[in-house]
């Protein structure tokens, strides 16, 4: 454990000097600020107003915006390791392959993460400075929400990166994956569903095995219980899951899909030519 928090460290440190990690703060930082100056907080949509609304925009942005960028800078992380000869340091340390993997993957979370949930604790200490109410409830599901899918997307990261040869590879295996997982939502599901005359029970399955659909449609839960906007396909889900099981979903499937890939990744890197 002691291997493995060094190797954390380490990777923190070096993720808190590169340049990727300012202009990702103040990505998420700019947004919040944004929205406040905006006056997001004074409209109202669908009953809701305050934090509330503000929230409900940042969780949308978050997924639009969050992917790709962790994605993208990852898969630098073992590729470039591996490009610029930094493994055969690390071979010549008493630092096991595991500690090494694992410290890395727990380093780079917390530099994914930080600034998202940074940002809506600043929102939230903005909004009681202002005296607007905090809906907790909300607060909290979404940076699980959040929390879930950095998680998911940085192993699925780390797995293309273990596994790519060099860094440009990485990249376009990156950017693939992102593309494939936009591809894979409603509006291409039901497209196919229509010309294929898939079973609609397929389609949605094929739907809630996709990270990104399943926070997008965890999210609407918590103001569209129903899930009216998401038409017919809504009675499947709710009929599996309904709709708190749904919330346990949204938070649970991407986590344990998350350590999948971090575990088959770690699999790849340590049976794999480091040099």
């Amino acid at each position: 454990m002691s291997e493995l928090w060094l190797a954390a460290r380490l990777d923190l440190a070096e993720s808190l000097r590169a340049r990727w990690f300012a202009v990702y703060t103040l990505v998420f930082g700019g947004i919040v600020a944004l929205l406040f100056l905006f006056g997001l907080t004074e409209s109202r949509v669908l009953g809701f107003i305050g934090l509330s609304r503000l929230l409900v925009t940042y969780i949308q942005l978050c997924m639009a915006i969050l992917p790709i960028f962790v994605l993208i800078t990852t898969v630098r992380s073992v590729a470039g390791d591996r490009e610029a000869g930094v493994y055969e340091y690390v071979l010549s340390l008493p630092v096991s392959l595991s500690a090494w993997y694992w410290g890395k993957l727990v380093g780079r979370y917390v530099a994914v993460f930080a600034p998202v949930a940074l940002a809506m604790v600043a929102a939230v200490v903005v909004a009681l400075v202002r005296g607007i109410p905090v809906p907790w409830g909300m607060f909290g599901y979404y940076t699980a929400l959040l929390a879930a899918m950095a998680w998911c997307f940085l192993a699925i990261g780390m797995l293309i990166s273990a596994v790519a040869r060099s860094t440009d590879v990485a990249q376009g295996a990156a950017f693939l994956v992102w593309l494939v997982l936009l591809l894979l939502l409603d509006l291409i599901l039901l497209g196919v569903m229509i010309k294929g005359q898939v079973r609609p029970e397929t389609a949605v399955a094929i739907a809630l095995a996709n990270p990104l659909q399943v926070f997008r449609t965890a999210a609407l839960t918590l103001f569209d219980p129903q899930l009216v906007v998401l038409g017919p396909s809504a009675w499947v889900i709710l009929d599996t899951f309904g709709a708190a099981g749904y919330r346990i979903y949204g938070v649970v499937y991407p986590l344990l899909l998350g350590l999948a890939a971090a575990a088959i990744g770690y699999r790849t890197f340590s049976r794999g030519d480091l040099p």
